[in-house]
């Protein structure tokens, strides 16, 4: 296959037959699916669902991350003509990955969200698939982290993020995308001690337990060396990793809600991803991706770049 098969390709997310392989219809045409991958709730014969969260109820300063999903489809249809240039591994020749579309909820009954998204998340782990949600604000990864941890157990979390989102709250009924990994300790979703935050650049004193790796420590360190601290916290445990896009510098992810300054570059992330390759990660998301305050578009493509990485990662230890 090559670039010339654009004239043949198009709309692929709902006529490809094979559910894997790159795809090559032409970037600006065609029905919009997360890396041009078949929409499907069926998932027999499949490896590795892809689905989107369009949620925002309480972020900080500036909604629309419920237009992140929409965003980021449109921004990996760039990625699916190559394997990623970093990996000698091609998650979309060898995994068969679906776009197992959005969650569908009812936005006048915001109580009634988190079993939507646990029932739906079990959907997908439920017939055997992995699963890499696109968000939404970042309360999202709680109700997706509880469906993971029945089917595994508590979980190492690797967070990548300006903010720890370790603040108290023991209301467990409240949804707030700044309380969610309080929660996730309290109610032993996730085990603080293999647990580990990276960019963090906001004051909390309290992170109960989770190993933290501040944006200086990150900065000051090859990302090869982040890397293998967070593998050494995280050990061979079922990891989820949560990526909130503004663990990037503004200048890499304007177009967030809680935007800090001093983050990570896009290159920086790029490399460390790579290097936690091995670890035994079970599922992950990219959340806060919030397209009306950035233009450029520049936020959504690197969420899709996070999405493909987080696709890598699983893949990587079960190659066949």
């Amino acid at each position: 296959m090559a670039l010339q098969d654009a004239r043949d390709q198009v709309d692929n997310a709902f006529r490809r037959d094979d559910p894997r392989g790159l795809s090559f219809e032409n970037a600006f045409g065609g029905a919009t699916s997360a890396f041009r991958r078949k929409y499907t709730r069926d998932l027999t014969g499949y490896d590795l669902a892809i689905t989107g969260v369009p949620f925002d109820q309480a972020v900080t300063h500036r909604p629309g991350t419920r237009f992140g999903p929409r965003a980021i489809r449109e921004a990996s249809t760039l990625q699916p003509f190559d394997p990623p240039y970093y990996w000698d591994y091609s998650p979309l020749d060898e995994l068969a990955v679906a776009d197992f579309g959005d969650l569908g909820f009812d936005y006048a009954k915001v109580a009634e969200f988190p079993e939507a998204l646990r029932q739906h998340i079990r959907g997908i782990l439920g017939q055997g698939a992995g699963c890499i949600s696109m968000g939404g604000d970042h309360y999202v990864s709680f109700p997706i982290l509880q469906a993971h941890a029945e089917v595994h157990g508590p979980l190492s979390l690797i967070q990548f993020d300006a903010h720890s989102d370790t603040w108290p709250d023991d209301d467990m009924t409240r949804i707030d995308h700044g309380t969610m990994f309080y929660k996730a300790v309290k109610t032993g979703v996730i085990d603080p001690a293999t647990s580990v935050q990276v960019g963090i650049r906001t004051v909390n004193p309290d992170t109960l337990g989770v190993t933290t790796i501040d944006a200086r420590a990150v900065h000051e360190a090859a990302p090869g060396e982040v890397a293998a601290r967070i593998k050494a916290v995280v050990g061979d445990r079922p990891t989820y990793l949560t990526f909130d896009i503004d663990c990037l510098d503004p200048a890499f992810a304007p177009g967030t809600g809680t935007p800090v300054w001093g983050g990570l570059s896009s290159g920086q992330v790029a490399a460390i991803l790579r290097d936690l390759a091995g670890i035994n990660l079970v599922g992950g998301d990219v959340v806060e991706v919030s397209p009306p305050y950035d233009t450029t578009g520049a936020t959504a493509i690197a969420g899709a770049h996070i999405v493909m990485e987080l696709m890598c990662l699983w893949g990587w230890t079960r190659r066949k």
